[in-house]
C-alpha cells in the first residue's frame, strides 16, 4: 500500500489538511500504516502534482491560512483502480523471527525471557486495540458511511486476531521451555 492512496482515501471522503489527515492517521491506520506530518505533506505535494488532488487556501481568523486537499475525478479513479488492483507480494521482514531462529544460543531461561517480553509487547499493543472507539459516531467527522465504518472495523479485528494468535504461539513456546521440552546443549 501506499501513503499516497491512504491519504486519497481519506481525502474521498471530504476535504483534509495536512494537519487533519495526521490526526485522522493517529485515530486510525497507524497501527499498519503510520505516517509523520512530513510525509503527510509531501504525499499531498505529490498528489497534486499528479492532478490527484488539488489545494484550496481556507482563510481563517487568529491564525495562519491553511490548505485543505480536496481529491479530483483523476484521484477518485486512481483511488478506485488501485482498490481493485492485486496488490505485489512483499516479502515478510521480522526482527523478533530472526532473533526466534537464533534463540538456540541463549539459555532455556535466557529463551523464555525473550519469548516473554515479546507477548508482555503484543499484549500492550491488544491494549491500545481496546482503547480504539468502536463506536461510529466518534468517526462521524470523517464518514457519516456505516458500510465505511464495517470496513474500518475489520482492519481491528485482523489486528487483534493476529495479536491474539501470536500471544498464543508465544505462551505456548514459554510452556515448552519451562517443562524442559527444548533440548539442553
Amino acid at each position: 500500500m501506499s501513503l499516497e492512496h491512504a491519504i486519497l482515501g481519506f481525502l474521498n471522503y471530504r476535504p483534509f489538511s495536512g494537519y487533519d489527515l495526521k490526526k485522522i492517521f493517529d485515530t486510525s491506520v497507524q497501527h499498519f500504516w503510520p505516517a509523520d506530518q512530513s510525509q503527510i505533506y509531501r504525499t499531498l505535494s505529490r498528489l497534486a502534482e499528479k492532478g490527484f488532488a488539488e489545494a484550496e487556501r481556507v482563510r481563517q481568523e487568529n491564525r495562519p491560512d491553511r490548505k485543505d486537499y480536496h481529491i479530483t475525478q483523476a484521484g477518485k479513479e486512481e483511488l478506485k483502480n488501485w482498490l481493485k488492483t492485486p496488490l505485489p507480494f512483499e516479502e515478510n521482514r521480522s526482527s523478533e523471527m530472526v532473533q526466534v531462529f537464533f534463540a538456540g544460543q541463549l539459555s532455556n531461561e535466557e529463551a523464555a525471557e525473550m519469548f516473554e517480553r515479546v507477548a508482555e509487547y503484543l499484549r500492550a499493543g491488544l491494549a491500545v486495540y481496546d482503547s480504539i472507539p468502536q463506536d461510529v459516531d466518534t468517526y462521524a467527522d470523517i464518514t457519516t458511511s456505516p458500510r465505511e465504518f464495517y470496513f474500518w472495523m475489520l482492519t481491528l479485528d485482523a489486528g487483534n486476531a493476529i495479536a491474539k494468535a501470536n500471544i498464543e504461539w508465544l505462551e505456548s513456546v514459554v510452556e515448552k521451555i519451562r517443562n524442559g521440552q527444548v533440548p539442553e546443549e
